[in-house]
């Protein structure tokens, strides 16, 4: 089969290349699925340029993507609630990373059946920007009806995901965007939008109930500037807090100049009463059936801003690593490109 692989770190164009390789065969409590979309997210970038290899070093060649939407071709002898013809989608874990192939395999606890009412290429669109969210505003910050949320970056991938998610559960949606997006945001439900442009949106907000830290750097420390007394940060980009790197399983030695390294973080937290989380996303198919819920039933849209063809795979990455993207990046397999 053909797969889309890294060769080395470094920029896209000098480190992807297309290779034919063996389709793999499905283990006990792993299904095989023939891909029909699959999309691109800024962590396939981030590993490209080896921003993690101080951490995890990549043995090349190695697959890329972590979305797929598909169809199930076989399935292993210990799964049971899935078979043949079975139209899904997953956020893949780490040990299956490769999805812009034409064939993959996933671990059944990872998997959810597609929402009906969504295409393939709409459906590839959700798993980790979904994921990332349900699991940093319900399951750590445990969002509420009525409280203020300030979520960072509203009109891209994961920001127009998470505006979405946020009202669904009766949150007030605060966000930043550009000035050309401030309209289109604010159609995805945000209650108030901040055009970083023109505005600062430290001088307008406080009381704050939970930062969605979708940035980093300056924006991480400044979240708590904004924040209410007892309010939680949750960040998928900023300093690593103690309990995140002991999930990680990192050596003490790291953990330690870690923990110096997120000094100010928890010193502003700790000043605030606050909680501070970096969520570390994990694959989980029960919380992505119930995502899908929400958008079989209208709750929540997917947002796509461009669709490529298999072989337009690089172009795909280019564009997202041009920071343009409003919404997701696509590839499909079974469609021409849009892009």
């Amino acid at each position: 089969m053909k797969a889309l692989r890294m060769t080395q770190y470094g920029e896209v164009d000098g480190s992807l290349e297309f290779q034919v390789v063996d389709k793999p065969s499905p283990k006990a409590d792993e299904v095989l699925i023939r891909v029909q979309a699959a999309s691109v997210n800024p962590i396939d970038n981030k590993i490209l340029r080896g921003d993690f290899k101080s951490f995890s070093k990549v043995s090349f060649p190695a697959g890329i993507g972590r979305d797929v939407s598909g169809e199930v071709v076989s399935t292993g002898e210990e799964v049971t609630h899935f078979r043949p013809g079975d139209h899904v989608f997953a956020r893949v874990g780490e040990e299956h990373v490769g999805t812009i192939a034409e064939y993959i395999t996933v671990q059944v606890s990872h998997l959810a059946r597609k929402p009906q009412n969504l295409s393939h290429q709409e459906a590839a669109s959700i798993p980790l920007v979904g994921l990332t969210s349900y699991q940093a505003l319900v399951q750590v910050a445990g969002l509420k009806q009525g409280e203020k949320v300030l979520i960072h970056a509203g009109s891209g991938g994961i920001g127009s995901m998470a505006i979405q998610l946020a009202k669904s559960f009766g949150a007030y949606v605060v966000t930043t965007t550009s000035t050309a997006n401030v309209g289109w945001v604010k159609e995805l439900g945000a209650d108030l939008v901040i055009d970083y442009k023109k505005e600062n949106y430290l001088d307008q907000l406080s009381e704050i109930d939970v930062v969605y830290d979708t940035l980093g750097g300056e924006y991480t420390l400044d979240a708590f500037k904004v924040l209410k007394p007892g309010g939680r940060v949750v960040s998928i980009v900023g300093d690593l807090d103690p309990q995140a790197a002991e999930e990680l399983g990192l050596n003490w030695l790291i953990r330690k100049l870690l923990a110096l390294k997120s000094r100010k973080v928890m010193k502003a937290a700790k000043a605030k009463s606050a909680l501070y989380r970096m969520v570390l996303m994990q694959a989980n198919g029960e919380q992505l059936r119930e995502l899908g819920n929400l958008y079989q039933d209208n709750i929540i849209s997917p947002v796509i801003d461009k669709t490529y063809s298999f072989e337009q795979s690089k172009e795909a990455f280019s564009y997202l690593a041009s920071g343009r993207a409003k919404g997701k990046v696509i590839i499909s397999m079974e469609e021409p490109a849009t892009a």
